[in-house]
């Protein structure tokens, strides 16, 4: 008999069921077992996505655009970019990285705590925050130009003395019960805080002694009597962030030569932003010009000037 025969005969058929029936119940037992594996895992995999949803939501309410209007989660190129560029202007890898995340962390905190939010998106506040104090300032007076809520100021403050320095800070803002720019809209802050005084002082008080000690003159940077009450002092450190169209950014720089004391940071906010050409305009035409400014680099949105 040949193979073929032995195989497909059924006394061979007999003998070998025993065998095949065995081959047969591990087969199922391997499939139910897989079967089982299978929706444990479909399973698993439901918790995690709902322990994800939750963990989103939670980022969400804390660093999302709810309540501010601009997201502040972070994205790994824009955050190593800024680095790059902050470590550019200040000459110093290891402290630009510090600085930054530093600036981060008290974003966070200022408008957590704070009312109101600071303007302005998220790499563009921690350059500006970061970049300041390496630049190493002649003296501790700022003046900030142009402040919504204040926040930025309060920031500012903190950067400053966590590199063992004693800011003073001027601030000048019409506080015009909203954020007035020429060419938009008036329309309440996403926040819904109004834009006054009050909101102010608020937010600096978290800044400490130096926060509630800070000058606010009221009033438009281009008016003789705000421009009289606040030069009685030369400012190491200036924060050009008022008016933004050409005109209005060419006027705040020529008064940034008087009253910028020598060695002094003049920091122009929204450098290069499409939505503000006025701003690069204006500083394109004030550097060819006579100027005791020398133009740094930039970060993120914000060009920084030093004055001879």
């Amino acid at each position: 008999m040949n193979t073929r025969s032995l195989l497909t005969s059924s006394a061979s058929r007999r003998l070998l069921r025993p065998v095949a029936d065995l081959i047969d119940q591990r087969i199922d037992r391997r499939l139910r077992a897989v079967a089982a594996a299978d929706a444990a895992g479909r399973e698993a995999l439901r918790e995690t996505a709902d322990v994800v949803k939750r963990q989103q939501l939670t980022l969400d309410l804390l660093l999302g655009s709810a309540g501010r209007g601009l997201s502040r989660i972070v994205s790994p190129g824009p955050l190593k970019r800024l680095q790059s560029e902050v470590a550019e202007l200040a000459g110093d890898r290891d402290a630009a990285v510090r600085n930054v995340a530093t600036a981060y962390r008290l974003l966070i905190g200022l408008e957590s705590l704070g009312v109101g939010r600071i303007a302005g998106g998220t790499m563009n506040i921690c350059g500006k925050l970061g970049t300041v104090p390496l630049l190493d300032p002649p003296n501790d007076e700022i003046l900030e130009i142009g402040t919504l809520y204040g926040m930025f100021s309060t920031g500012l403050i903190r950067m400053m003395q966590r590199d063992g320095r004693s800011p003073n800070v001027t601030i000048v803002d019409p506080f015009a019960g909203v954020q007035l720019q020429p060419g938009t809209p008036r329309r309440s802050d996403p926040t819904g805080t109004p834009v006054d005084e009050h909101a102010v002082r608020t937010n600096l008080a978290l800044a400490g002694p130096a926060g509630v000690a800070a000058r606010i003159q009221r009033g438009f940077s281009e008016d003789p009597e705000t421009r009289a009450a606040v030069s009685d002092r030369r400012y190491g450190v200036i924060v050009v962030d008022g008016d933004h169209s050409a005109e209005g950014v060419a006027k705040d720089l020529q008064w940034a030569e008087e009253i910028a004391a020598p060695g002094g940071i003049v920091v122009l906010d929204d450098f290069g932003d499409p939505k503000w050409p006025g701003i690069k305009e204006a500083l394109d035409k004030h550097l060819s010009g006579d100027t005791r400014f020398t133009y740094l680099g930039k970060a993120a949105l914000s060009a920084f000037l030093r004055a001879s």
